[in-house]
């Protein structure tokens, strides 16, 4: 066995559970070991019949069989079994459902250690369909039992029975590419011992140690990958702009730009502009990220405006047909000022519009071109493309962004994003990219009001709906999935070191479809009311959303697919249902939705979370308003995954494939992870030495995979 061998050398793996395994994405024995747990059962810490605090929930039971098993047939096709065990404290009925073989298994007298949820009715107490093992004089039981994610076609049974053959030839499968010297600085583990232990912990502190030595491997690999792009980047060159007066466009505007945005125009003056020469210079690679309402559309502008009075053409791709239209409406009439042609080029254009468009863009008629996804489809043609901007960069894959550059021959990119990230996680995030920091409001930019309220209450939050639209305004109402469905039934952890995600007494989850039905139905039946998600079609979403900004919907019960920078002034009222289950950030980007037009805006959250750390975050809601702050609090309670996942987009896609590293709290381990990187990059930029071969095969991997990455 070796890592590169495909998943049909493991015992009892056949064409048909071959071809399983393939469906999740694991091919290889590697694959597989790199497939982690999600959570951990922990059976170690056994509990006693008597002990009333763990009725309903999962827990450890050491039991003695105290009667042979009895079976019945309960209608056609269902058997029962059933028996009686005890402990030292009292007794239990144990059933099963259509497994009469453990008839064979369970002898009075014989004793097992059981895990499932014991139950109390009356004065009876019950465990239904419990994990068992028995208890040998020769066998120790693991203390902690991992719970892999599932997929169709597997069974934890079947893939703990996979990972172990796997980890009993883990001696000869792994050797280590970590320098010994940063391993034993940073008190790390080995790989073997850190991916035994992932797999089959020995103990808590053991598990604690794997979980800190992969983490940082994942942040280690990806810090020196992401080096190695940018060092590959410098050599690509783009025209170098000869206009660099930004005054002419900004003496337009009804107000003088932020300090913040004064220096990221400086900032994009440098890397794309040089009065002396018309030839080439180093291409740009620029990230603007600010805040909402921050003003970063005017560093697009501006960026724009030095393409387009040097000559050349520039496009600005954005995730929606309606934050298209809206950066259109906004920026062609500053343009036609300037004496700068500008126009709108999206999936709705109509056929005729569109060629007349192609023609212009392939002549250079059309200087600036604002659109969606259809400025990559094949037929688009630029004269000489000098500038890509991309807006909302988290809505499109690596491959998507490059394709617009790639219109032009040399082309220099900007892109944008109203994600404020932690300082310190900047460089994992854009560490490709140099960073433009908008960091400073623009004054006059009101406050959002910020309550958190529970299921107490609706009927008045139900009646604040109902004046802000009669006062003539729009309400968003944000709902974490988007049909109702049964909780995941495997979601049972004593012990989970993942647990900033699997947050102990969540309420149930309220269903956009559902919800949306609901308050249309029998709350607000005199309203237009909408619902929108991620899985509807991209036309129909632009549909709902342009008929909410235009004002014909007043309350808009959505998915997080509205936190994208579509401009509603008239929407005076953000409402999130089942805020315990949103970030930090997340959180602050919804409330960013509101609070962009005269009137006066609110946001509530809506929680029934009895969880101490949900209460906690949500509370922070009400008293920070900078992004950035948040972002920080965001890192330090749940670890950089929500910088890069949200409910109904993939964010990750061409910047980081976070697997256990995104639930990190330990803002330690990630800059000791990237310092480690630094250093070692300083004292041997290329990697060399044979001791280094297998660190440079893994980095190698890492670009690749991550240059491939695509929504």
């Amino acid at each position: 066995m070796e890592l590169n061998s495909p998943v049909k050398c493991l015992y009892g793996v056949g064409d048909k559970l071959e071809k399983t395994l393939h469906s999740a994405g694991l091919f290889t024995v590697n694959d597989m070991l790199y497939y982690l747990p999600r959570a951990y059962q922990n059976r170690g810490d056994v509990k006693e019949l008597d002990d009333e605090s763990c009725y309903g929930q999962y827990h450890s039971y050491i039991l003695t069989v105290a009667n042979e098993p009895s079976v019945a047939m309960i209608k056609r096709g269902m058997n029962l079994l059933k028996f009686r065990a005890f402990d030292d404290t009292g007794k239990v009925n144990i059933t099963y459902f259509n497994q009469n073989y453990l008839k064979d298994v369970f002898h009075t007298g014989s004793t097992f250690r059981f895990w499932g949820k014991l139950n109390k009715e009356k004065r009876t107490l019950s465990l239904t369909s419990p994990a068992y093992e028995p208890i040998l004089p020769t066998k120790i039981l693991d203390p902690l039992i991992p719970v892999y994610p599932l997929f169709h076609g597997m069974n934890q049974k079947l893939m703990a029975k996979l990972q172990g053959e796997i980890i009993s030839n883990i001696s000869t499968l792994i050797k280590d590419f970590l320098p010994e010297d940063i391993r034993l600085k940073n008190q790390l583990p080995t790989l073997q011992f850190a991916l035994k232990n992932i797999h089959a912990p020995i103990s808590e502190e053991a598990l604690e140690a794997s979980i800190k030595r992969l983490t940082f491997d994942e942040l280690f690999l990806f810090a020196l990958s992401i080096s190695k792009m940018k060092v590959t980047q410098q050599d690509s060159y783009a025209p170098a702009f000869s206009y660099t007066d930004a005054e002419p466009l900004l003496s337009l505007l009804p107000y003088k730009p932020t300090n913040a945005q004064a220096k990221a125009i400086r900032e994009l003056s440098e890397d794309l502009c040089d009065k002396n020469s018309t030839g080439k210079r180093k291409a740009m690679n620029r990230i603007v990220v600010g805040d909402v309402g921050s003003g970063k559309t005017l560093i697009a502008a501006i960026g724009a405006y030095f393409a387009c009075k040097s000559g050349y053409q520039c496009a600005l791709m954005a995730p929606t047909e309606i934050l298209a239209h809206q950066h259109y409406e906004s920026m062609k009439p500053l343009f036609d000022k300037l004496g700068i042609s500008c126009e709108l080029l999206t999936g709705s254009t109509p056929r005729k519009e569109k060629n007349q468009t192609l023609l212009r863009l392939k002549s250079g008629e059309t200087q600036f071109v604002i659109g969606t996804h259809a400025l990559i489809q094949g037929g688009v043609e630029f004269k000489e493309l000098a500038l890509a901007i991309t807006d909302e960069q988290h809505r499109f894959g690596a491959r998507q962004r490059s394709s617009l550059g790639d219109k032009g021959l040399f082309s220099h990119t900007l892109v944008m994003s109203a994600t404020p990230i932690p300082r310190t996680l900047s460089f994992m995030i854009y560490g490709d990219l140099d960073i433009s920091l908008i960091d400073e409001m623009p004054p006059g930019r009101q406050r959002v009001d910020t309550f958190v309220v529970d299921e107490g209450y609706r009927t008045r939050l139900n009646g604040f709906i109902e004046k802000q639209i009669k006062n003539g305004n729009q309400v968003y109402i944000v709902c974490p999935s988007v049909e109702e469905k049964k909780e995941d039934a495997d979601n049972f952890t004593d012990y989970d070191p993942f647990a900033s995600l699997f947050d102990e007494g969540m309420p149930p989850l309220k269903a956009t479809v559902e919800y949306a039905e609901h308050l249309k139905n029998e709350v607000f039946p005199d309203y237009n009311i909408a619902f929108l998600h991620g899985k509807m079609k991209p036309k129909e979403k632009d549909e709902i959303m342009m008929e909410f900004a235009k004002g014909s919907i007043q309350v808009l019960v959505s998915t997080t697919v509205i936190e994208v920078g579509v401009n509603v002034p008239n929407a005076t009222l953000m409402i999130v249902e089942n805020a315990e289950r949103f970030g930090l950030s997340q959180l602050h980007q919804l409330r960013g939705r509101v609070g962009r037009g005269r009137d006066k805006s609110y946001c509530v959250l809506v929680s029934d979370s009895k969880s101490e750390k949900s209460v906690e975050r949500l509370n922070i809601m009400k008293t920070i308003y900078d992004g950035y702050s948040i972002a920080e609090r965001d890192l330090q309670m749940r670890g950089p995954g929500d910088f890069f996942s949200s409910s109904d987009s993939v964010r990750q896609s061409g910047q980081l494939d976070l697997g256990i590293a995104k639930n990190c709290t330990d803002t330690r381990l990630v800059h000791s992870a990237f310092e480690s990187a630094r250093e070692l990059l300083a004292s041997n930029p290329a990697l060399l030495g044979d001791e280094l071969d297998y660190l440079r095969q893994r980095v190698e991997e890492t670009c690749v995979s991550k240059s491939n990455t695509i929504n």
